[in-house]
Order: C-alpha cells, then structure tokens, then sequence
C-alpha cells in the first residue's frame, strides 16, 4: 500500500513537471515525464485497484 502510494506521488510530480517543461518547450523532458507518468501511473493505480478490489478477476 505504501509503494503504491509513493509511486502516486512521483506521477502527481511528473504530471507538474510534463506541465512546466511543456511550457519551456522541452519536448525531451515532456517525453520522459510522459512515459514516468504512464508507467507510474498504471503501476499505482492498479495496484490501489486491487488492494479495493482483491477478488476482482482471474479464475475462479
């Protein structure tokens, strides 16, 4: 749970920093603050969706 919260901060982070450099125009810097955030982001929010949901899914 707590990994998953940490790993939730570091996307809120990298969504601000996606923001600031678009703003510079750093398309190198948006392009790794884009693929944290799609890695993180999956990462935390599924991993919070299955600690909600513990039985959801797979075989019965």
């Amino acid at each position: 749970m707590e990994l998953a919260i940490i790993f939730l901060l570091i996307t809120i982070l990298s969504a601000i920093g996606l923001v600031r450099e678009l703003k510079r125009k750093n398309f190198f810097a948006v392009g790794y603050a884009a693929l944290t955030i799609a890695v993180f982001g999956w990462f935390s929010i599924m991993t919070l969706y299955s600690i909600i949901f513990p039985n959801s899914g797979g075989t019965v």
